[in-house]
Protein backbone atom coordinates (compact mmCIF):
# COMPACT_ATOMS: atom_id res chain seq x y z
CA UNK A 1 0.00 0.00 0.00
CA UNK A 2 1.06 3.50 -0.89
CA UNK A 3 0.03 6.99 0.35
CA UNK A 4 -1.71 7.98 -3.24
CA UNK A 5 -3.47 4.35 -3.21
CA UNK A 6 -5.54 6.24 -0.51
CA UNK A 7 -6.67 9.09 -2.30
CA UNK A 8 -8.45 10.46 -5.94
CA UNK A 9 -6.52 13.71 -6.02
CA UNK A 10 -3.28 15.50 -5.18
CA UNK A 11 -3.65 19.48 -4.36
CA UNK A 12 0.05 20.76 -4.66
CA UNK A 13 1.56 23.64 -3.54
CA UNK A 14 4.18 24.84 -5.69
CA UNK A 15 7.22 27.42 -4.71
CA UNK A 16 9.37 25.16 -2.22
CA UNK A 17 7.46 21.85 -2.97
CA UNK A 18 7.01 21.51 -6.66
CA UNK A 19 9.60 23.35 -8.16
CA UNK A 20 12.28 26.52 -6.48
CA UNK A 21 12.78 29.41 -8.69
CA UNK A 22 11.70 27.81 -11.52
CA UNK A 23 13.93 24.37 -10.84
CA UNK A 24 12.10 21.59 -10.18
CA UNK A 25 12.80 20.04 -6.57
CA UNK A 26 14.20 16.25 -6.79
CA UNK A 27 11.58 13.94 -6.89
CA UNK A 28 8.60 16.03 -8.14
CA UNK A 29 8.06 15.36 -11.55
CA UNK A 30 8.50 11.70 -11.73
CA UNK A 31 6.77 11.31 -8.34
CA UNK A 32 3.79 13.47 -9.74
CA UNK A 33 3.83 12.52 -13.00
CA UNK A 34 3.47 8.40 -11.82
CA UNK A 35 0.99 8.97 -9.15
CA UNK A 36 -1.80 8.73 -11.63
CA UNK A 37 -4.20 11.25 -9.75
CA UNK A 38 -5.75 13.97 -11.21
CA UNK A 39 -3.61 16.95 -9.68
CA UNK A 40 -4.61 21.36 -9.13
CA UNK A 41 -1.54 22.80 -8.50
CA UNK A 42 -2.55 25.46 -5.38
CA UNK A 43 -0.54 28.29 -5.23
CA UNK A 44 -0.36 31.54 -3.34
CA UNK A 45 1.80 33.23 -5.65
CA UNK A 46 -0.49 35.60 -7.36
CA UNK A 47 2.08 37.18 -9.83
CA UNK A 48 2.04 34.71 -12.65
CA UNK A 49 -1.15 34.09 -14.96
CA UNK A 50 -2.19 30.55 -14.33
CA UNK A 51 -1.36 29.96 -18.71
CA UNK A 52 2.40 31.32 -17.32
CA UNK A 53 2.33 28.72 -14.58
CA UNK A 54 1.61 25.54 -16.99
CA UNK A 55 4.31 26.84 -19.29
CA UNK A 56 6.45 26.26 -16.12
CA UNK A 57 5.86 23.28 -15.18
CA UNK A 58 5.21 22.39 -18.56
CA UNK A 59 9.38 23.12 -19.30
CA UNK A 60 10.49 21.14 -16.28
CA UNK A 61 9.04 18.12 -17.53
CA UNK A 62 4.72 18.10 -16.05
CA UNK A 63 3.72 17.84 -19.77
CA UNK A 64 0.07 17.64 -18.56
CA UNK A 65 -0.25 20.92 -16.56
CA UNK A 66 -2.43 22.91 -18.05
CA UNK A 67 -3.68 26.72 -17.18
CA UNK A 68 -7.13 24.43 -15.95
CA UNK A 69 -5.38 22.75 -13.80
CA UNK A 70 -3.62 25.71 -11.82
CA UNK A 71 -5.87 27.91 -9.14
CA UNK A 72 -3.70 30.48 -8.08
CA UNK A 73 -4.41 33.11 -4.89
CA UNK A 74 -5.38 35.81 -7.33
CA UNK A 75 -7.99 34.00 -8.79
CA UNK A 76 -9.48 32.94 -5.06
CA UNK A 77 -8.72 36.71 -4.44
CA UNK A 78 -11.58 37.52 -7.48
CA UNK A 79 -13.74 35.09 -6.62
CA UNK A 80 -13.97 36.51 -2.89
CA UNK A 81 -14.31 40.39 -3.93
CA UNK A 82 -16.98 39.16 -6.49
CA UNK A 83 -19.02 38.16 -3.84
CA UNK A 84 -18.56 41.42 -1.65
CA UNK A 85 -18.22 43.93 -4.42
CA UNK A 86 -21.16 44.77 -6.73
CA UNK A 87 -20.52 43.42 -10.64
CA UNK A 88 -18.23 46.62 -12.61
CA UNK A 89 -17.20 47.90 -9.69
CA UNK A 90 -14.16 50.00 -9.66
CA UNK A 91 -10.95 47.80 -8.72
CA UNK A 92 -7.29 49.23 -7.71
CA UNK A 93 -4.73 45.89 -8.21
CA UNK A 94 -1.48 46.35 -6.64
CA UNK A 95 -0.11 43.38 -8.40
CA UNK A 96 1.09 42.02 -11.72
CA UNK A 97 -0.52 42.48 -15.39
CA UNK A 98 -2.21 39.22 -15.14
CA UNK A 99 -4.48 39.93 -11.99
CA UNK A 100 -5.59 42.78 -13.48
CA UNK A 101 -6.70 40.98 -16.65
CA UNK A 102 -8.65 38.28 -14.89
CA UNK A 103 -10.02 41.18 -12.45
CA UNK A 104 -11.05 42.45 -16.12
CA UNK A 105 -12.45 38.68 -17.25
CA UNK A 106 -14.52 38.91 -14.05
CA UNK A 107 -16.31 42.58 -15.43
CA UNK A 108 -14.64 44.87 -13.05
CA UNK A 109 -13.07 48.23 -13.67
CA UNK A 110 -9.62 48.37 -12.84
CA UNK A 111 -7.62 51.74 -11.78
CA UNK A 112 -4.64 52.91 -10.71
CA UNK A 113 -5.63 55.76 -8.29
CA UNK A 114 -7.07 55.87 -5.24
CA UNK A 115 -8.76 59.51 -6.69
CA UNK A 116 -10.43 57.23 -9.02
CA UNK A 117 -12.89 56.09 -6.10
CA UNK A 118 -12.13 52.28 -5.98
CA UNK A 119 -14.90 49.85 -4.39
CA UNK A 120 -11.85 47.60 -3.45
CA UNK A 121 -8.24 46.99 -2.99
CA UNK A 122 -6.93 43.92 -4.28
CA UNK A 123 -3.22 43.29 -3.26
CA UNK A 124 -1.24 40.25 -5.03
CA UNK A 125 2.37 39.63 -5.52
CA UNK A 126 4.52 41.84 -7.71
CA UNK A 127 8.49 42.48 -7.53
CA UNK A 128 7.82 46.01 -8.50
CA UNK A 129 5.23 47.08 -6.08
CA UNK A 130 6.83 49.84 -4.34
CA UNK A 131 5.85 52.94 -2.49
CA UNK A 132 4.01 54.97 -4.38
CA UNK A 133 1.68 51.85 -5.27
CA UNK A 134 1.86 50.88 -1.69
CA UNK A 135 0.46 54.75 -0.93
CA UNK A 136 -2.56 54.35 -3.10
CA UNK A 137 -3.78 51.28 -1.87
CA UNK A 138 -3.54 53.25 1.43
CA UNK A 139 -5.63 55.90 0.29
CA UNK A 140 -7.97 54.27 -0.88
CA UNK A 141 -8.67 52.12 1.80
CA UNK A 142 -8.74 55.33 3.98
CA UNK A 143 -11.61 56.55 1.94
CA UNK A 144 -13.37 53.38 2.65
CA UNK A 145 -12.55 50.74 -0.01
CA UNK A 146 -12.64 46.98 1.10
CA UNK A 147 -9.27 45.64 1.37
CA UNK A 148 -8.71 41.93 0.05
CA UNK A 149 -5.16 40.31 -0.31
CA UNK A 150 -4.30 36.90 -2.67
CA UNK A 151 -2.21 35.73 0.41
CA UNK A 152 -0.26 36.47 3.27
CA UNK A 153 3.05 34.93 2.83
CA UNK A 154 5.58 36.40 4.54
CA UNK A 155 8.57 34.73 2.69
CA UNK A 156 9.19 33.47 -0.84
CA UNK A 157 11.36 30.73 -0.94
CA UNK A 158 13.49 31.12 -4.08
CA UNK A 159 16.92 29.73 -5.81
CA UNK A 160 18.81 32.74 -3.36
CA UNK A 161 16.66 32.26 -0.62
CA UNK A 162 13.71 33.55 1.07
CA UNK A 163 12.52 36.61 -0.50
CA UNK A 164 10.26 39.19 0.59
CA UNK A 165 6.62 37.73 0.54
CA UNK A 166 3.09 39.35 -0.48
CA UNK A 167 2.35 39.22 3.12
CA UNK A 168 5.24 41.61 3.99
CA UNK A 169 4.04 44.20 1.67
CA UNK A 170 0.73 44.01 3.10
CA UNK A 171 1.83 44.32 6.37
CA UNK A 172 3.01 48.06 5.20
CA UNK A 173 -0.35 48.64 4.18
CA UNK A 174 -1.93 47.37 7.03
CA UNK A 175 0.54 49.27 9.75
CA UNK A 176 -0.43 52.44 7.37
CA UNK A 177 -4.33 52.23 7.51
CA UNK A 178 -5.24 49.76 10.55
CA UNK A 179 -7.05 48.01 8.43
CA UNK A 180 -6.61 44.20 7.81
CA UNK A 181 -7.01 42.45 4.47
CA UNK A 182 -9.68 39.33 4.09
CA UNK A 183 -7.42 36.61 2.66
CA UNK A 184 -8.17 34.95 -0.20
CA UNK A 185 -4.88 32.42 -0.64
CA UNK A 186 -4.03 30.32 1.94
CA UNK A 187 -4.35 29.73 4.89
CA UNK A 188 -7.74 29.84 4.64
CA UNK A 189 -9.85 26.71 3.36
CA UNK A 190 -11.40 28.54 0.24
CA UNK A 191 -8.66 28.03 -2.72
CA UNK A 192 -8.81 24.12 -1.70
CA UNK A 193 -12.67 23.89 -1.73
CA UNK A 194 -12.11 25.56 -5.18
CA UNK A 195 -9.77 23.16 -6.36
CA UNK A 196 -11.47 19.63 -5.11
CA UNK A 197 -14.72 21.25 -6.67
CA UNK A 198 -13.51 21.46 -10.00
CA UNK A 199 -12.06 18.14 -9.86
CA UNK A 200 -14.57 16.78 -8.32
CA UNK A 201 -12.67 15.07 -5.63
CA UNK A 202 -13.97 13.35 -2.59
CA UNK A 203 -10.86 12.49 -0.64
CA UNK A 204 -8.34 15.08 -2.14
CA UNK A 205 -4.49 14.98 -0.46
CA UNK A 206 -3.55 18.81 0.28
CA UNK A 207 -0.08 18.75 -0.29
CA UNK A 208 2.90 21.35 0.29
CA UNK A 209 5.99 23.26 2.37
CA UNK A 210 4.97 25.47 4.50
CA UNK A 211 2.95 24.31 7.67
CA UNK A 212 1.37 27.99 7.87
CA UNK A 213 0.20 28.12 4.95
CA UNK A 214 -0.62 24.98 2.79
CA UNK A 215 -1.28 22.52 6.04
CA UNK A 216 -2.87 25.03 8.06
CA UNK A 217 -5.27 25.30 4.79
CA UNK A 218 -5.61 22.17 3.87
CA UNK A 219 -6.59 21.06 7.61
CA UNK A 220 -9.18 24.48 7.82
CA UNK A 221 -10.47 22.46 4.58
CA UNK A 222 -10.79 19.19 6.71
CA UNK A 223 -8.66 17.65 4.13
CA UNK A 224 -6.02 15.16 5.44
CA UNK A 225 -2.24 16.88 4.77
CA UNK A 226 1.02 16.06 3.63
CA UNK A 227 3.90 18.07 4.60
CA UNK A 228 7.35 17.58 2.78
CA UNK A 229 10.75 18.98 3.60
CA UNK A 230 11.83 20.72 0.47
CA UNK A 231 11.12 24.16 1.76
CA UNK A 232 10.24 26.75 4.13
CA UNK A 233 9.35 24.63 7.28
CA UNK A 234 12.07 22.07 8.47
CA UNK A 235 12.10 19.70 11.02
CA UNK A 236 11.94 21.78 14.13
CA UNK A 237 8.91 23.75 12.77
CA UNK A 238 7.30 21.00 13.06
CA UNK A 239 8.14 19.41 16.56
CA UNK A 240 6.93 22.91 17.86
CA UNK A 241 3.55 23.30 15.47
CA UNK A 242 0.78 23.95 17.05
CA UNK A 243 -2.54 21.70 16.29
CA UNK A 244 -3.61 23.77 13.15
CA UNK A 245 -0.37 23.43 11.63
CA UNK A 246 0.32 19.97 12.08
CA UNK A 247 0.24 17.62 9.26
CA UNK A 248 -1.20 14.20 8.85
CA UNK A 249 1.97 12.63 7.07
CA UNK A 250 5.36 14.08 6.99
CA UNK A 251 8.05 12.69 3.98
CA UNK A 252 11.13 14.02 2.94
CA UNK A 253 10.27 14.91 -0.51
CA UNK A 254 7.30 14.19 -2.88
CA UNK A 255 8.94 10.58 -3.71
CA UNK A 256 7.17 10.03 -0.23
CA UNK A 257 3.47 9.79 -2.07
CA UNK A 258 4.99 5.92 -2.66
CA UNK A 259 5.79 5.18 0.63
CA UNK A 260 3.28 3.24 3.26
CA UNK A 261 1.07 5.98 4.49
CA UNK A 262 1.22 4.50 8.56
CA UNK A 263 5.33 5.09 7.99
CA UNK A 264 4.72 8.62 7.57
CA UNK A 265 2.19 9.25 10.49
CA UNK A 266 3.95 10.45 13.53
CA UNK A 267 4.85 7.53 15.87
CA UNK A 268 7.80 5.67 17.00
CA UNK A 269 10.31 4.65 14.38
CA UNK A 270 13.79 3.01 13.89
CA UNK A 271 14.32 2.23 17.51
CA UNK A 272 14.12 5.61 18.74
CA UNK A 273 12.34 6.60 22.00
CA UNK A 274 10.94 10.01 23.00
CA UNK A 275 9.86 11.05 26.22
CA UNK A 276 8.43 14.80 27.72
CA UNK A 277 9.76 16.70 30.41
CA UNK A 278 8.41 19.86 30.82
CA UNK A 279 7.97 21.57 27.31
CA UNK A 280 11.37 19.73 26.16
CA UNK A 281 11.17 16.14 24.14
CA UNK A 282 14.44 13.85 25.51
CA UNK A 283 15.13 11.52 22.23
CA UNK A 284 17.06 8.54 22.94
CA UNK A 285 17.91 4.99 21.48
CA UNK A 286 17.77 4.86 17.55
CA UNK A 287 19.35 2.33 14.95
CA UNK A 288 21.01 4.33 12.23
CA UNK A 289 20.47 8.24 13.24
CA UNK A 290 18.40 8.35 10.19
CA UNK A 291 16.50 12.06 10.98
CA UNK A 292 13.06 11.29 9.54
CA UNK A 293 12.63 8.09 11.68
CA UNK A 294 13.98 10.58 14.96
CA UNK A 295 11.68 13.18 13.49
CA UNK A 296 8.46 11.37 13.42
CA UNK A 297 9.26 9.66 17.25
CA UNK A 298 9.80 13.16 18.69
CA UNK A 299 6.01 14.37 16.81
CA UNK A 300 4.27 11.66 18.52
CA UNK A 301 5.64 12.54 21.82
CA UNK A 302 5.36 16.48 21.30
CA UNK A 303 1.88 16.36 19.39
CA UNK A 304 0.38 14.69 22.64
CA UNK A 305 2.40 16.65 24.98
CA UNK A 306 0.13 18.98 27.50
CA UNK A 307 2.00 21.79 26.92
CA UNK A 308 4.46 23.43 23.82
CA UNK A 309 7.25 21.62 23.29
CA UNK A 310 9.97 24.89 22.68
CA UNK A 311 13.34 22.24 22.91
CA UNK A 312 14.24 18.77 21.73
CA UNK A 313 17.49 17.17 23.34
CA UNK A 314 19.75 14.09 22.37
CA UNK A 315 20.64 11.52 24.86
CA UNK A 316 22.22 8.83 22.55
CA UNK A 317 25.24 8.99 19.74
CA UNK A 318 21.94 8.25 16.97
CA UNK A 319 20.00 10.72 18.35
CA UNK A 320 22.47 13.30 18.34
CA UNK A 321 23.30 12.15 14.31
CA UNK A 322 19.70 12.34 13.70
CA UNK A 323 19.56 15.93 15.62
CA UNK A 324 22.59 17.10 13.50
CA UNK A 325 20.57 17.01 10.48
CA UNK A 326 17.42 18.87 11.62
CA UNK A 327 17.23 22.02 10.55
Amino acid sequence: MSLITEYDSLLLDLDGTVYEGGRAISHAVESITNSGLPVMYVTNNASRAPQVVAQQLQDIGLETATADSVMTSAQAAIRMAAQEVPAGSKMLILGTDSFRDLARAAGFEVVASADDQPAAVLHGHNPETGWAQLSEAALAIAKGARYFASNLDSTLPMERGLHVGNGSMVAAVVNATGVSPQSAGKPGPAMFYAAAEILQSTRPLAVGDRLDTDIAGGNAAGMDTFQVLTGVSGFYDLAFASVEKRPTYIGSSLADLFSDPDTLRPGAQGGFEALVDGATVVLSGGESGEPMHALRTVLAAAWAAPQPITEVVAQSPAAHKALEAWW
